[in-house]
């Protein structure tokens, strides 16, 4: 009894630390999955982690408020920090969609919704192609098994410090958003400046008119051109906000 008892208690634990990836991962909380797929998946995730973590060293597989917080939150700093890739993703295509005349075309998202700019949900679905084409979400779970080890059952204590990280990390979105859009960006500051020096050398000429189809059909192409980069770029943020969730429940377990 003593042994099955651990062994639910294990498994509750588990699951609020794998249910806390789930709210907020790339991919993981997409609402085109449906709710119930993702808790038979959490539970049986939960399930078959339940007696290797409660055999590890200095686990402490007992449900008490503190350990359900401290489970709570190494599953939110994982999902939290990796959430970073997305929004990323939304903001370079409200850049994109602005510089090709589409900021006002909106689109109701799933997810929040919220109306959501066109290019934006654009960003956001190649995104997430690109996670599941690059195994990224299987890499995600690695490190989430991993973390059982670095940080065992019971053992985390959330604290200010890394909520202020989680924050700091949320700037650097900015930049690689920019960093994202720089083609489509630099491509059509090309095009206006063309049209000006043509409106300049040939002020009879309705070239005004052109500014728009032009700064599309270049920055699409832009677009379409800069999608091969898209795998590097993406796995590399990835890989960034990964190493920085491990480094903040590794640094943060109690007595680790």
């Amino acid at each position: 009894m003593a042994d099955w008892t651990t062994y639910l208690s294990a498994m509750t634990l588990a699951l609020v630390r794998v249910s806390g990836v789930m709210v907020f991962a790339p991919f993981f909380s997409a609402s085109a999955l449906p709710t119930r797929a993702k808790a038979v998946f959490a539970l049986a995730v939960a399930w078959l982690l339940a007696p290797l973590v409660a055999s590890l060293p200095r686990a402490q597989a007992a449900i008490s408020f503190p350990a359900i917080v401290g489970e709570l939150g190494v599953g939110l700093v994982y999902g939290l920090v990796l959430a970073l890739l997305n929004e990323m993703l939304i903001f370079a295509g409200q850049i994109v969609g602005v510089q090709l005349s589409f900021s006002l075309v909106n689109l109701m998202d799933p997810g929040t919704s919220i109306q959501t700019p066109l290019m934006s949900e654009l960003f956001q679905m190649m995104g997430t192609l690109v996670v599941i084409a690059a195994g990224l979400d299987r890499i995600l779970l690695s490190s989430l098994v991993r973390s059982f080890r670095t940080v065992p059952l019971g053992t985390f204590a959330l604290s200010q410090p890394a909520a202020l990280t989680v924050v700091r990390e949320a700037g650097g979105i900015f930049l690689a958003a920019v960093e994202l859009a720089a083609p489509v960006l630099a491509a059509t500051m090309l095009v206006e400046v063309a049209v000006a020096l043509m409106s300049r050398l040939s002020p009879q000429l309705p070239v005004t008119m052109l500014t728009v189809p032009m700064k599309t059909i270049v920055g699409f192409g832009l677009l379409l051109g800069s999608l091969a980069l898209w795998p590097r770029f993406i796995e590399a943020r990835f890989s960034s906000l990964l190493d920085v969730a491990e480094h903040l429940i590794a640094a943060k377990s109690v007595g680790g």
